[in-house]
């Protein structure tokens, strides 16, 4: 079975308690069902189907509903600020 990674950083890898795991995947899924399928694990998971968490696919920003393929890395981050 194929999987990709997902990675979590700054406040948000605190709340849910994971940095980063492999998820299973074979097929290809939208940015927006993977966002579905992680918020359905509980409460804590619900940060990610707010608007300003922002999203990397193989390292470059995510715009819109991109498809993840298999063996693809997933990072999900709080909007960074700087001062």
């Amino acid at each position: 079975m194929s999987s990709i990674k997902l990675c979590f950083f700054a406040a948000l890898s605190e709340s849910l308690g994971v940095r980063d795991e492999n998820y299973p995947l074979d097929s290809t899924i939208s940015l927006d069902a993977l966002k579905k399928a992680l918020t359905q694990r509980g409460q804590h998971w619900q940060a990610l189907a707010d608007p300003s968490i922002l999203c990397a696919i193989n390292q470059e920003m995510a715009a819109g509903n991109p498809d993840i393929n298999p063996n693809d890395e997933v990072a999900f981050f709080p909007p960074v600020t700087g001062g």
